[in-house]
């Protein structure tokens, strides 16, 4: 055993580029498993940081409490703490508009801001405010302003105080009323002296613990001497981080447990390819194998030595995975900075990296030991025999048979449950988990049916696919017989393709779905750019509105009354309906309807939302008793929204049957869309509303930006969306790291039969054509499955979330996934297409 071990190693010696071509699945996902430990890191270290607010800097925070100037003070003096920072907000008014002056020192590594132009805010009156702020109230460097701030510690109001800005700033958010002053400032402003939090970073070396406690002293002590003080909690800068950041995300644990379960899929990939490439390697090998079984090697000895080589692999590409990784992981912060954007540095996580080797090294070993006892197995005179009879059978037995139909109707079962659990249209109390996890598991176990029953679905789907290719000539007939002859390894490549294209189908037709659903609740809350608001009284004027549609800043105007109602037969209090125009809002027409059609909507009609027919039980046909007051009207109802109807109203009444209602003359508010497109059209729209504000409501309406609640909505979508496609993308690449060492080995082992090919005729161009349609019909059988798999699964599991998510299929989108799984496999294979192209007939044939 060991002369044969001694072989084997010497034989990987010679050639060690024929280990990592092997192992090159395993590499690929062992760079991918280390990354995205990296990649964590460099999360919590940076993108947490900019979600919570508080800097990486801060070591100790003080807050949930009472605590002032005096305590800051305090501890800026104890043995240890380098620096302190007083964290205290003010909230006033420019005319109409909102002011927040946020307590910063502008620069340090207690600093959230960064200054882009212009100074740092430092005398007294001075600060500096976000660029959006700017464009929105008009503000410039250089210039004052007056605001009137809101509150005091004595609880007397404050006269106006003058502010000078002097530099536009970067802050953690920007939504157009941020400013920015040293903490004195900012407590001079609302004339207090107490802080909400303070910030504390320690020298290097200092007993965190130690210097904790003190600080818990001080402040408990500063607590006790005020009325009804509360003692402040004194936490790390971590923990403070950590918790804002789940405040702002509470998703973000879940994402990396979303990015953990794809890399998981990728490393089942990798396996899944790593024992197809062991399988074909050591069916190259089957002259070596029976030569040492005819010199005595045993079945046994032989197999040890094919598994120890399975772990060298392992070993060799996990380690090579794991440097490139850790490069990578160094490089991509270094050149953000470079460009702007602050990335922390992952440092050398030395455990992560062993496991990971680790983790490479069991991938290999699993995958290597079904081949390896197969290989074993061949008795020597058969093995002699030729070596070119890989992956030819076309059976895979009763066994394999049962094992396969096992696993769909476990999956059929599943899916079924599934569906007759789904949840109605508005579903109450109704938990989600179970539907999900059942239809997880019923995908797991498609694809294991997938697994199972491969070889014997790749000659039917070649059959209806690879159609047009046959059609193409004999080039095209030899590749799609290239396939179709060795089924088990065509279905080895595919299975792993059509696992990718599964999940980006399944990620497409969900994120479609979902956005589409974001699109139609948007539409009801935020049906507009702008909404225009009257508090209370003045109301807004007809001749305002018409002053607004004259405003080449703005489109679409759209007045609006309110009025409180009451149904008949239902004592329901707080209930308003509104006259809102829905024809005339371009968002108002992707509003769902439950039922009926908003188009019918007119004198005598009514619409409702469907919390008002849950409360009421009224449904699209019935006749509805209004009231406001002692004034009564009966209407239609024509439809039903699923949810709110627009502006979060109970209903949508005709404007003649509110007004016999009671409602007056005077509008509650109004809609408007910018005229052009991009943020100066959008500040352009808002400055028409703030000067109609100044102007006729003496800066009482309240003007909203509803575009922006739109923007972040659809930017959260986008980042998911892009983040579950990136991560999907790595099972895609395994894939097709998968297709392209199967090509290439599959020539080696060809040779003769490419041999043949030229000496009959067949050129060196076409001969490539050939071997790089092979590669493309496995992208072409795996696409075809991963979309029948796909669809369907993310069709049910947006059903199962019970959000009332409409069905869409992003028929463009899945196509483009297609096309491009298609010429990526395509162009895995032209290297050694290529290579094969170059041996010539005579060397070729006389390789047996």
């Amino acid at each position: 055993m060991n002369a044969v071990l001694r072989t084997q190693l010497r034989g990987i010696g010679r050639r060690p580029a024929r280990l990592l071509l092997t192992g090159l699945a395993v590499l690929v996902v062992s760079f991918v498993v280390f990354a995205t430990v990296l990649a964590q890191t460099i999360t919590e270290r940076s993108v947490l940081n900019g979600l919570s607010g508080t800097p990486e800097a801060v070591d100790l925070v003080v807050s949930n409490g009472t605590v002032g100037t005096t305590e800051l003070a305090a501890i800026a003096k104890l043995p240890g703490v380098a620096e302190t920072v007083g964290r205290v907000e003010a909230g006033g008014q420019i005319g109409a508009e909102y002011l927040n002056v946020s307590g910063d020192p502008g620069s340090g590594p207690l600093s959230v801001i960064k200054l882009t132009s212009g100074r740092l805010a430092t005398a007294p009156g001075e600060v500096t405010v976000t660029a959006r702020t700017a464009d929105r109230l008009g503000l410039k460097v250089g210039g004052t302003t007056k605001a009137t701030f809101e509150y005091s510690d004595e609880g007397k109001p404050l006269n106006p105080r003058t502010l000078t800005v002097v530099g536009i700033v970067s802050g953690p958010e920007d939504y157009g009323f941020q400013a920015y002053a040293p903490q004195s400032t900012v407590s001079t402003l609302i004339n207090t002296k107490f802080l909400q939090r303070i910030d504390v970073r320690l020298d290097g070396g200092s007993d965190t613990s130690g210097v904790r406690d003190q600080i818990a002293t001080i402040v408990a002590a500063g607590a006790a001497k005020v009325k009804d003080g509360t003692k402040p909690a004194v936490e790390t800068g971590a923990e403070v981080r950590l918790a804002e950041a789940r405040q702002k995300a509470a998703d973000v644990d879940d994402v990396f447990t979303v990015i953990f379960v794809f890399v998981a899929v990728s490393v089942v990939a990798a396996g899944l390819v790593a024992a197809s490439t062991f399988r074909i390697v050591f069916a190259q090998r089957m002259k070596q194998l029976a030569l040492l079984r005819a010199v005595g090697a045993g079945r046994g000895g032989l197999s040890l030595s094919l598994a120890v080589e399975g772990v060298l692999t392992g070993l060799v590409t996990g380690t090579v995975g794991v440097l490139l990784a850790l490069g990578a992981g160094h490089l991509v912060p270094a050149l953000a900075r470079a460009f702007g954007p602050d990335i922390a540095s992952p440092g050398f996580p030395l455990e992560p990296a062993l496991l990971t080797i680790v983790l490479a090294v069991v991938i290999t070993t699993v995958a290597v030991v079904s081949p390896a006892f197969t290989a074993a197995r061949v008795s020597p005179l058969e093995a002699l025999r030729g070596s070119g009879t890989t992956g030819g059978r076309t059976d895979i037995g009763k066994l394999r048979w049962a094992v396969g139909l096992l696993m769909f109707a476990i999956a059929g079962s599943l899916a079924a449950f599934v569906i007759s659990q789904l949840p109605g249209r508005d579903p109450k109390d109704y938990d989600p988990t179970q539907n999900m996890l059942a239809v997880v598991a019923s995908g797991g176990f498609a694809f294991l049916a997938l697994i199972a029953l491969g070889p014997a679905l790749v000659r039917p789907v070649l059959a209806v696919l690879g159609m047009p290719i046959r059609r193409s000539g004999p080039v095209g007939r030899l590749a799609a017989g290239g396939v179709g002859g060795a089924p088990r390894r065509a279905a080895a490549v595919s299975v792993v393709v059509a696992l990718g294209v599964t999940l980006i189908a399944g990620a497409l037709v969900g994120g479609a779905s979902i956005r589409l659903l974001a699109d139609r609740e948007v539409a009801s809350s935020a049906p507009a750019d702008y909404e225009l608001t009257a508090r209370d009284e003045p109301l807004i004027t007809a001749a305002a509105v018409d002053t607004l549609k004259s405003r080449k800043e703005l489109t679409n105007v759209t007045p609006y009354r309110r009025l409180e109602i009451q149904f008949a037969g239902h004592d329901i209090k707080g209930l308003d309906a509104n006259d809102l125009n829905i024809a005339a809002l371009p968002e108002l027409k992707k509003l769902d309807v439950a039922a009926g059609s908003l188009a019918d909507l007119g004198p005598g009609k009514i619409a409702i939302s469907g919390f008002t027919s849950d409360l009421t039980g009224l449904q699209v046909g019935d006749k509805a008793t209004v009231s406001h007051e002692a004034k009564k009207a009966t209407l239609t109802v024509v439809a039903k929204l699923p949810d709110s109807a627009p502006l979060g109203s109970a209903a949508v009444i005709d404007p003649a049957d509110l007004t016999a209602l009671g409602a007056g003359a005077g509008f509650s508010g109004l809609l408007a869309d910018a005229s052009t497109t991009g943020e100066q059209g959008r500040t352009d729209g808002r400055r028409a509303l703030t000067d109609l504000n100044a102007q006729s409501g003496g800066g009482q309406w309240g003007v909203n930006v509803l575009a922006d609640q739109r923007d972040e909505i659809d930017q959260q979508l986008t980042i998911l969306l892009g983040i579950a496609l990136g991560l999907i993308g790595l099972t895609v690449m395994i894939a097709v790291v998968g297709v392209g060492t199967t090509t290439a080995l599959s020539v080696v082992e060809r040779v003769r039969e490419s041999g043949l090919l030229r000496a009959v005729g067949l050129s060196r161009g076409a001969l490539r054509i050939m071997l790089t349609t092979e590669s493309a019909l496995y992208g072409v059988i795996g696409a075809a499955l991963g979309l029948l798999l796909g669809v369907p699964y993310a069709w049910l599991l947006v059903k199962a979330l019970g959000v009332n998510a409409p069905l869409s299929l992003p028929v463009a989108q899945l196509a483009v996934v297609f096309v491009i799984l298609v010429l990526l496999t395509a162009a895995a294979g032209i290297l050694p297409a290529r290579r094969a192209a170059k041996v010539s007939p005579v060397a070729a044939l006389g390789t047996e």
